[in-house]
């Protein structure tokens, strides 16, 4: 069977004898639309994210809340069973995901895309979506743009600006007026670092400086102590989720920022559920805004816990990335139960514009035009609560969106 698709897809085996990748990619498309095309019985979904490597736990989150929404639904919509198919990145790697995607949709003839825990994969994978006409449901990914590069993309996530704009207008009208910004250095640190300062900007506030820290492995020490150099009164930070908010956590407090009355600001990125108890008290009283909280209370999020537990057991920690693989699965389950098992990628796009979802966050909405989310923001406080480290949330902004959308 590979002999075979590889005689008839042969860009699959030798890519470098072509002109270029966009005639690579040219030809991919064809082969997928004509010889490369058979039937099958199943729905199958293809999971592209970084399930190894420096940010496996985007991917493992991501994952994680998929199966607790087998776990809790089934594993059949439109009388068909669904099958996920996962693929490692190991990211942050937009070749590899390309790639990937190719595979998925040629190879293992997918009728969706779906995860992504990283913009550059995401951005990487849009133009596959969108000549082979797969729904791309994306998972985590939160850079404004994403759903732009792609008429075939629809998120669930969220985006930075979503949850910046937000901190920024609490912090102004709560006797912030200077502030230092520290971001990673690509995508969506860029969209965190540039909304919040046009809006505390356009609340009254101060920027006294700006870093950018990189992606990977960065040293955190000393871009922390530029920023108590420079005295401001709050540092606003975002980083992407993961082990990284640990390290910064430790360089703020070795650098004793607290002592020095900074406050700190963030993203719900920093201090993300999973990594709470990693944190440690030097957490306590970091502000932030997100999306998700595992302390929301609601009876939707009650059902996602105790589902998230059952298929995953005690190992982890969900966090609003899994909270984004469970509604990336809700959104494909009600796309296959509304098209009755049979999916078309204009047919199956068409029932995602406008898509409410009972989230464990509270509602969401894939907006009509942008199909971009629209969901309540939360602003939150790292408390402890039940023993435990919790981001406890005390405001909220409802039905926010995009603000550049």
């Amino acid at each position: 069977m590979r002999r075979r698709l590889v005689d008839r897809c042969p860009w699959l085996r030798a890519p470098h004898r072509l002109a270029g990748r966009a005639f690579a990619m040219a030809l991919a498309v064809a082969l997928i639309v004509t010889s490369c095309k058979k039937p099958q019985d199943g729905i199958r979904v293809g999971l592209i994210g970084p399930f190894s490597g420096p940010f496996s736990t985007l991917g493992g989150e991501m994952e994680a809340g998929v199966k607790a929404y087998l776990k809790q639904h089934g594993d059949a919509a439109g009388g068909k069973r669904i099958e996920v198919l996962v693929r490692d990145t190991t990211g942050p790697s937009p070749e590899i995901a390309k790639r990937l995607a190719q595979e998925l949709v040629v190879r293992d003839k997918v009728d969706f895309l779906a995860g992504f825990g990283l913009t550059p994969e995401a951005l990487a994978v849009a133009p596959i979506a969108t000549e082979a006409k797969k729904p791309m449901i994306v998972m985590n990914a939160a850079a404004s743009t994403v759903t732009t590069k792609s008429p075939y993309i629809a998120r669930v996530s969220f985006t930075l600006p979503q949850v910046t704009a937000p901190l920024a207008i609490w912090a102004a009208r709560h006797g912030v007026n200077a502030v230092y910004t520290l971001v990673s250095d690509y995508g969506p640190g860029i969209d965190a670092e540039s909304q919040f300062k046009k809006t505390f900007a356009a609340e009254g506030g101060r920027i006294l400086d700006s870093v950018r820290v990189p992606l990977q492995n960065p040293d955190f020490a000393p871009y922390i102590q530029r920023v108590k150099d420079a005295h401001p009164e709050a540092v606003f930070a975002f980083l992407p989720a993961g082990e990284q908010g640990v390290a910064f956590f430790k360089a703020f407090q070795e650098r004793g920022l607290a002592q020095a009355g900074i406050k700190l600001l963030a993203t719900g990125d920093v201090t993300e559920d999973q990594q709470l108890d990693a944190l440690g008290p030097a957490a306590l009283g970091a502000v932030t805004t997100h999306h998700y909280s595992v302390a929301h209370d609601s009876p939707e999020n009650k059902g996602f816990l105790a589902a998230f537990r059952d298929a995953n057991g005690d190992r982890m920690r969900p966090n609003f990335v899994a909270v984004g693989g469970y509604d990336g699965m809700a959104a494909i389950f009600a796309v296959c139960e509304k098209l009755g098992g049979v999916i078309d990628g204009d047919r199956a796009m068409a029932v995602l514009a406008g898509m409410s979802i009972q989230s464990p966050r509270g509602p969401i909405v894939i907006d009509r035009d942008t199909r971009d989310v629209v969901q309540t923001v939360y602003v939150r406080r790292v408390e402890t609560e039940g023993g435990k480290l919790a981001n406890v949330e005390f405001e909220q902004f409802p039905a926010f969106r995009d603000p550049g959308k």
